[in-house]
């Protein structure tokens, strides 16, 4: 899903943004009453050959205040190498009726920012419309024609479009197709409607049906998921879209004698399989370099897997090639495997590349995924918004669906020495193993001690403290299945000593059991589907009191145990010393929990949160 300001092809999607930004009206509804979409209507013409004209009429009223930044300006996303924008007519209206024209000056062309979840098949180019003397009251209006000169797959059509989060009085989407060019459609919140077609054509039109929207709840599945959306497509199932995608790849994962030499060289010391796979996907993850390169028909073509091999970078459908044709060259065979990296986890009836916006690598007689893309995860396991997707296998056509849990755990060993003025001394041994060993090892590979010792002093104030320490990174030139490093440090007000005080049982050092519940609680109730991945961490916690510190109170222990949820916390006294023990395991069934798993994990999410933030009662006197 775009988080972009209105896009042709995925104008709402892009208005979710604005949405999440303003915050929740009345009554809890998503719907920004800080503009009105007075009419939006986009209405393709689409040739035999999959090319197109696309006109769009946008009209809006700036209500409030704080929609004059967002919306005083119009993004027009475009395929740089196969669209052309003209036609552009805008101006500002007044309320007297004064129209201010946009003049050329007011009209630029740029490349559009890479993010996690832009569409990685296309070439985006944005066309920046600035509205000039934008007040409130005023009417925007803008006019438009996109032309096409060549579709991304030769002789299909397909477009994805969900609501605007917007009081809408009038948004319409049309499609006008040769006869003999069936166009499927999956549309919720759009209603079709009947209209005439000219001879040798057949239109179509869906109006979007008026209502209120839902605020988009913390860690929520993609609004694509449950919303209000349209997808259209000539394709007539997923096994058709596959072929289609296939065609412009085929031949690109050719086996070169540089390719053959390179596989050789790498799984010389393997015989299994399994470790010559992830040896190869170890080294493309490594060695290509992560670019947005375009080629072929706007980008869904990859570059040959000899060319990748020989540039050194690529982007995610060209890591995938070249790691096809090394597998290749070790007597494996595989598949790509197009998913979206986003919050999407269900796929439309109607195949649209809307939707798909990454591609992976697929091993059939191992039964494993492997994404060379991802620079900090190792091979053989998969980045968190990899897991748990439904995925397009291209060459077998068929859907299948990545792992919904990988193997991954998190231990925590604090210590605190805390004098009788409450300054403290600590050490944090931080150990994490399976899938997350490489994204900790990787973040601080890339830094060096300065920038690792004030990671130290901002963890402390995150946690409400001042002082100051040092990283120990461990080895960073493994790459194994586990990573220990150590911070250790001065804190300077860790208690407010001498008098009577409470220490605080649980603190958030780069991650940890109290920021895995907090995740959990971010909201009070849901509606929606929410992202719920599986969790195993660990704190040992101890505090180490000076002799003159008196230790008044402990808390209460706590053992929770509901379906796939496992908590429980652990209070002991030796001495002058209280070691706080807390461990959490959440299995769910998959990626994604419902709106009826969280009611009935909320009262434990309160327990456990009520005890995160416990406290050990202690006095100097």
């Amino acid at each position: 899903m775009r988080i972009a300001f209105p896009s042709p092809r995925r104008v709402a999607a892009a208005l979710l943004c604005a949405a999440a930004c303003c915050g929740a009206q009345a009554r809890d509804t998503g719907t920004d009453a800080a503009v009105v979409i007075e009419r939006y209507a986009q209405s393709y013409v689409v040739a035999a050959d999959g090319s197109y004209t696309l006109t769009v009429d946008d009209e809006r009223s700036i209500v409030l205040e704080r929609a004059i930044g967002p919306h005083g300006q119009y993004y027009i996303s475009y395929n740089g190498t196969l669209d052309s924008v003209g036609a552009i007519a805008a101006y500002t209206e007044k309320p007297d009726g004064r129209r201010l024209a946009v003049g050329p000056a007011q009209i630029r062309d740029q490349h559009e920012p890479l993010s996690a979840e832009a569409p990685m098949f296309q070439d985006i180019r944005v066309k920046v419309i600035v509205f000039p003397d934008v007040a409130v009251g005023d009417r925007l209006v803008l006019h438009y024609v996109l032309t096409r000169s060549g579709a991304l797959f030769p002789g299909h059509f397909e477009d994805l479009s969900s609501s605007q989060f917007f009081l809408n009085k009038a948004f319409s989407l049309r499609y006008d197709l040769p006869e003999d060019m069936p166009l499927y459609a999956d549309a919720v919140g759009f209603a079709p409607v009947a209209i005439a077609s000219p001879p040798g054509r057949r239109r179509y039109q869906w109006n979007y049906i008026p209502g209120e929207n839902s605020r988009i709840e913390a860690d929520s599945v993609s609004y694509l998921d449950y919303g209000k959306r349209l997808a259209v497509s000539t394709f007539g199932g997923y096994a058709a879209f596959a072929r289609a995608y296939e065609a412009g790849a085929r031949g690109k994962a050719a086996v070169t004698p540089a390719i053959a030499a390179l596989a050789r060289q790498l799984t010389a010391s393997r015989t299994d399989p399994r470790s010559q796979a992830l040896a190869l996907s170890d080294w493309v993850r490594k060695h290509i370099r992560y670019v947005a390169v375009y080629i072929g028909p706007g980008g869904v073509v990859p570059h040959a897997a000899d060319s990748v091999l020989a540039q050194r970078y690529g982007d995610c459908k060209d890591h995938a090639v070249l790691l096809e044709a090394l597998l290749a060259a070790a007597g494996i065979d595989s598949s790509g495997a197009l998913l979206n990296n986003g919050n999407v986890f269900r796929l439309p009836d109607a195949p649209t590349l809307g939707i798909f916006n990454h591609i992976i690598t697929y091993i059939p007689s191992l039964d494993l995924y492997l994404d060379p893309t991802a620079e900090t995860i190792a091979a053989g396991y998969l980045p968190k918004q990899d897991l748990g997707k439904p995925v397009l296998l291209l060459k077998s056509g068929r859907l299948a669906a990545t792992p919904a849990s990988q193997a991954e755990h998190s231990r925590n060993r604090i210590t605190f020495q805390i004098g009788k003025n409450g300054n403290s001394l600590f050490r944090v041994t931080k150990t994490s193993a399976g899938a997350i060993a490489e994204p900790y090892r990787q973040a601080l590979r890339g830094t060096g001690q300065a920038e690792r010792d004030a990671l130290v002093e901002r963890m402390l104030q995150g946690v409400g403290q001042r002082g100051y320490g040092v990283v120990d990174p461990g080895r960073l030139d493994g790459n194994g299945d586990e990573y220990q490093m150590v911070f250790a440090g001065v804190s300077d007000n860790f208690a407010n000593l001498p008098g009577q005080a409470g220490i605080a049982t649980a603190f958030s050092f780069w991650g940890g059991v109290a920021e895995t519940v907090y995740a959990l609680a971010q909201e009070k109730e849901r509606s929606q589907d929410y992202i719920c991945p599986a969790v195993d961490s660990e704190d040992e916690t101890r505090f180490e009191f000076a002799p003159e510190v008196s230790i008044l109170a402990l808390p209460a222990e706590l053992a929770l145990r509901q379906g796939q949820l496992d908590y429980r916390a652990d209070y002991r006294r030796a001495g002058n010393t209280v070691t706080v023990r807390r461990s959490l395991k959440f299995k769910p069934a998959g990626m994604v929990c419902t709106a009826a798993d969280f009611q009935r994990l909320r009262p434990l999410v309160e327990q456990m949160v009520r005890d995160l933030k416990s406290q050990v009662i202690v006095e100097v006197r």
